[in-house]
């Protein structure tokens, strides 16, 4: 029998957002275990709790924070990431808005694509009005978001798409510049292959009114793309969402294009669709300095079978909702600890290694999560939409997500991305403050002979160690924090991900204040020629709260 065994940060989390009543964090799992179990059938529904229980009491795995949420509560959803259509209506805006609200009320987080309204001050025929424009429609679902606060457990994350051919477009990119509007909105531009080769050579581009299909004013593409860069170096929006790469791995092209994607934009979405993710801690599979692949391999068999039954049981609060995840199935099973893992490998995240590693851990979940996927049609047939000449389960099986929260729970470094600092004071929902000093760092200071008060209050002050003579040099190669690597390692780690992953990358480009406006363009343009789907940049102190 596993026990638990958590930090006092992850217990704090915890008890901040996610404990019922009296619950203590074994019964938290235990419920989930159960609830998600009730999709198994009835005569293996015991063992497989047993099964999912163990795997979650040693946080080898963690489901998405909804599914820790709600299972077994009969209430909200188990999503974490929704795509909701806007269309050129009155109709459809305020369905979207209803559908956003209960959607957010249980925690899960939303994305939208607002290419198909027309822009401001466009002619309505029906009241002789005019049109708000995608902006508009944008801050009002900000507005709304604020006022719900996802399930009064974590901060509203939504995603506004706009498709850089829209005649809006330059009032979008600099809609966040001020640090001050829609700040619950990641928002990213719709980039097109065409886009980016009219950029290469300097063309012109015409935005066209999505109502009329007509032309309504030419711009020079490459400045275009200076306003981008611009603002994403003043405040780390817009990104670039690149639709064309997330529509040549669109697994259900007969269903509709992946206009939009969910907040952090690992998950390309189809309208109303949703997706459910989870994520396995790297670093426990980390034996004498060898990367354990068989238990990996075993574990990620049971996380890809949980993830489908988490489809089973799932409630949604729209009728679309559910259609749309009935007909596709889609699963996003990704990972966290990935820096903890090359620390305790002693390969430093900026090496040719750790990219090789990368390239055959993901690979091995990749392939593990579609046998599994492929199997259970055995069991429980195809998703109805499936065209594919291998019948399989589930559309999507893999996704990189950021993991903020469960990496908190499971004593891990976040995703794939490098560790943020050494030291740094974590902010909660609630007010509470957390001072996180990274365990390997501290247990490496002391098994080495060079801890001090004083060194951890220097780390402490600036989240780095390179600076500090007492700190070894092989212990600095390993411990670079997010903004010390260089801007194509970043760039290099997602694409090796990506290219074993069904759906997209969670992972954001830190750079030091320092970083030029170049530097962002070398890196929107690195991340397009690596085929990743998607970019966000973040210069330190780019925005007023960190």
């Amino acid at each position: 029998m596993t026990t638990l065994n958590l930090t006092e940060n992850a217990i704090t989390v915890l008890k901040a957002r996610y404990l019922l009543g009296n619950e203590q964090p074994e019964d938290l799992f235990r419920r989930v275990a159960h609830a998600i179990a009730e999709a198994e059938a009835p005569e293996s529904r015991a063992q497989w709790e047993e099964t999912f229980f163990e795997m979650m009491v040693s946080t080898k795995f963690v489901p998405n924070s909804p599914t820790l949420f709600n299972a077994g509560t009969g209430k909200g959803t188990l999503s974490a990431c929704f795509v909701l259509p806007v269309e050129d209506t009155m109709e459809s805006i305020m369905q979207a808005s209803t559908n956003s609200a209960m959607i957010q009320k249980f925690g899960g987080g939303l994305g939208y694509a607002f290419s198909k309204l027309r822009p401001r001050g466009s002619p309505i025929a029906t009241t002789q009005g005019k049109a708000c424009g995608p902006v508009a429609v944008l801050k009002m679902l900000s507005a709304l978001s604020d006022m719900i606060t996802q399930g009064g457990k974590r901060h509203g994350a939504n995603m506004g798409i706009l498709h850089v051919s829209h005649p809006e477009i330059m009032d979008f990119i600099h809609m966040k510049d001020d640090n001050a509007t829609a700040q619950n909105f990641n928002i990213s531009v719709a980039v097109s292959d065409a886009f980016m080769e009219a950029v290469g050579h300097n063309k012109d581009w015409d935005l066209i009114d999505p109502h009329t299909g007509e032309v309504a004013e030419t711009l020079s593409a490459r400045e275009m793309w200076d306003d981008i860069i611009e603002s994403a170096w003043k405040t780390g929006d817009p990104g670039l969402y690149f639709i064309d790469e997330a529509n040549r791995h669109n697994p259900t092209p007969h269903l509709g294009n992946l206009d939009s994607t969910n907040p952090c934009g690992e998950v390309p979405l189809l309208a109303h669709e949703a997706c459910n993710l989870g994520s396995i801690d790297l670093g426990q599979f980390v034996v004498n300095g060898q990367f354990d692949f068989t238990g990996l391999e075993n574990l990620t068999r049971t996380a890809a079978r949980f993830l489908d039954d988490v489809v089973s049981v799932n409630e949604f609060p729209a009728q679309a909702v559910k259609d749309a995840v009935a007909l596709t199935r889609k699963t996003g099973l990704g990972v966290m600890g990935w820096h903890d893992t090359l620390i305790q490998m002693d390969i430093a995240y900026d090496s040719e290694e750790a990219l090789e590693l990368a390239n055959r851990v993901m690979g091995t979940i990749n392939n593990v999560a579609k046998e599994v996927s492929i199997k259970l049609v055995e069991e429980r047939g195809p998703y109805p939409a499936c065209q594919e000449e291998v019948p399989i389960r589930n559309a999507t099986r893999t996704c990189i997500a950021p993991t903020g929260s469960i990496s908190a729970i499971a004593g891990a470094s976040s995703g794939i991305e490098p560790i943020f600092a050494l030291a740094f004071v974590k902010n909660v929902l609630d007010g509470k403050q957390l001072r996180e000093v990274n365990p390997q760092f501290l247990d490496m200071a002391r098994s080495r002979g060079f801890f001090s008060e004083e060194l951890m209050d220097e780390v402490a002050l600036t989240g780095s160690c390179q600076h500090l003579d007492q700190v070894p040099e092989d212990i600095k190669r390993l411990f670079k924090v997010a903004n010390e690597i260089p801007l194509d390692t970043h760039i290099k780690m997602q694409a090796a991900f990506q290219a074993h992953t069904d759906l997209a990358v969670s992972k954001t480009i830190n750079m030091p204040n320092s970083a030029t406006p170049q530097d962002v363009a070398q890196a929107y343009w690195l991340s397009y020629q690596n085929a990743c789907k998607g970019i966000t940049v973040y210069r330190d102190g780019s925005k007023p709260t960190q």
